[in-house]
């Protein structure tokens, strides 16, 4: 998905790209949640950080390392968010940061009732990730993620699509 790419399509079917894309990374084993969340928003802003910026998410998935704790596809979520409203040194912090980060804790809260990778995954307890069913579970909450930030970045207008 180039930038170029990305005028050619509605918003709805951009978002499904960008689900769709960060699923298959996630399904494909290339990538796990938190990287693919975050090499997806790369690539969907045009590839503005050198593509090894995915080793940043590397330490995030299961819950930070297999610790469960929070979500690896929030953490690559709200890295992405940084990518676009984070800052350097020297510069103020954007409110804007602090509001999208809080709006996607506060979704996935709202569809899981958690944050945390092992009350979301809780069903398949001791499983160690090895269940068909939770890496589908978790490519799901992926994609939405990466959906989710995206669809912020349009509405935002920090990325154009065609007009609707």
């Amino acid at each position: 998905m180039t930038a170029t790419d990305i005028k050619n399509f509605t918003t709805e079917d951009l978002l499904d790209k960008v689900q769709a894309n960060a699923e298959e990374l996630f399904r494909s084993g290339t990538y796990f949640c938190s990287e693919a969340v975050l090499q997806t928003i790369n690539e969907f802003l045009g590839t503005p950080y050198p593509k090894d910026v995915v080793k940043l998410a590397s330490g995030f998935p299961i819950g930070m390392g297999k610790s469960g704790c929070l979500c690896g596809a929030v953490s690559g979520g709200q890295m992405a968010l940084g990518m676009v409203y984070g800052r350097v040194e020297g510069e103020a912090m954007q409110e804007k940061m602090f509001e999208e980060s809080k709006a996607l804790h506060d979704y996935i809260m709202s569809e899981y009732k958690s944050n945390c990778c092992r009350v979301i995954t809780r069903q398949w307890a001791g499983d160690n990730f090895k269940s068909p069913e939770r890496k589908e579970h978790c490519i799901t909450i992926t994609g939405k993620v990466a959906r989710w930030v995206a669809n912020e970045l349009i509405a935002d207008g920090k990325v154009e699509v065609e007009a609707e």
